[in-house]
């Protein structure tokens, strides 16, 4: 068989493989994101049936996957809106980093990881997943509840907090110097800043210049300005995640909304195509090692985000049913806890990082739904 007809059966097959399994969890209420890493995990290395041909080729959709997955976070949100949202979520978001970001760290550590590994893993535990919430708010009907804007706070502050934290994990794993560690972090600010700036005072002006053409047109002027950014973005030491994240912000008005529905589909598969290639890069022989810390930070992060949650809707004087529903929404960890284990593996972070980051993803992504439910129905019988 030649290369080329090997190629197309390992990417047709594992492309099949995804739509049974959204299929899937579409039937049983769950994120996708769980079965997508249990496919990669099949075709990986040690797997049902291990994909070679294909491996480089998935590398680099996944690699794309991440720059859509950003650019279309940055698009949710104006530079306004974060800022104010920012204003009113600062407290609860302090809290809700510490409380979350500090036990994947001590994990880490205790574990006997390095200190950089160990850092990545923070982040993992740290960022509740923003597709997983933002579905479960939909199918729950929760959209209109009065807890739903603390739900929404909390998720903006954690993803504008990726867009710095990303930077400075990259810094260190770079094994960079000091002074060039402290570069890449204001070269990161700055950039948030200009792009926060340009979506305020030019956004509407800018975007309606820049995509004023066909969909086509717009398709092609928005994913070449991203890439472009995003390989900037590397160039100086800053991750191309952050760079996509600042396109996306400083898009704003119809142009945003345009832009948010022509990239749904191209998410959706690059998305896929990232978490199986996670899943391909993991060795399945090492989970079962570390299936013990693994249920240990899922039971700690779980009730990390149920205190903060609890706190920020005593604080919005909020009562126990909507605390209860907020807490549940957030539990759920995902697509970028994904994103920052990635990073860290590149970085030289190792296997056991990986192992413990996607077994976590595989049970919180499946916890965060249920809990939500048995939450819908606890929250009846709590009022």
């Amino acid at each position: 068989m030649t290369h080329t007809a090997i190629l197309f059966l390992e990417l047709g097959g594992i492309i099949a493989l995804l739509a049974i399994m959204a299929r899937l969890a579409s039937r049983l209420s769950l994120s996708p994101i769980p079965f997508y890493l249990l496919g990669g995990l099949m075709f990986g290395e040690g797997g049902l049936i291990p994909v070679v041909t294909s491996e480089s080729f998935v590398e680099v959709g996944a690699q794309v996957g991440v720059v859509v997955l950003l650019l279309m976070l940055g698009l949710e949100y104006s530079g306004r809106e974060l800022m104010t949202s920012l204003k009113f979520s600062a407290p609860v978001g302090i809290m809700d980093f510490v409380l979350n970001y500090v036990p994947g760290l001590i994990a880490g550590l205790l574990l006997g990881m390095e200190l950089i590994p160990s850092l990545f893993l923070g982040g993992v535990t740290y960022i509740s997943s923003t597709g997983v919430v933002a579905k479960l708010l939909g199918d729950l009907g929760w959209t209109g509840n009065r807890e739903t804007p603390m739900v929404l706070s909390v998720l903006v502050f954690e993803d504008l907090a990726v867009a710095f934290l990303l930077p400075v994990l990259g810094a260190v794993a770079l094994g960079s110097s000091l002074s060039s560690a402290i570069g890449s972090v204001v070269i990161a600010l700055l950039g948030v800043g200009i792009a926060l700036v340009v979506s305020i005072k030019y956004g509407h002006e800018f975007s309606a210049r820049a995509f004023s053409g066909s969909n086509e047109v717009n398709l092609l002027t928005l994913l070449g300005i991203t890439l472009i950014v995003a390989g900037a973005a590397e160039v100086i030491h800053v991750s191309a995640a952050v760079g996509a994240f600042l396109v996306g912000i400083a898009v704003s008005g119809d142009a945003a909304n345009r832009a948010e529905v022509q990239l749904a589909p191209l998410r959706d598969l690059f998305a896929a195509v990232f978490f199986v290639f996670f899943g391909l890069s993991t060795d399945p022989s090492v989970l079962p090692a570390v299936v013990g810390p693994v249920i240990a930070l899922a039971v700690v992060t779980t009730a990390t985000k149920f205190a903060v949650a609890w706190w920020a809707g005593h604080r919005g004087g909020i009562g126990r049913r909507g605390r209860l529903r907020a807490a549940a929404s957030l539990v759920a960890r995902g697509e970028f806890s994904v994103i920052i284990a990635a990073l860290g593996v590149a970085a030289g972070g190792g296997s056991r990082l990986e192992a413990i980051a996607a077994g976590y993803v595989l049970i919180m992504a499946t916890l965060g739904p249920v809990v939500a439910r048995f939450a819908d129905r606890g929250a009846v019988t709590v009022g």
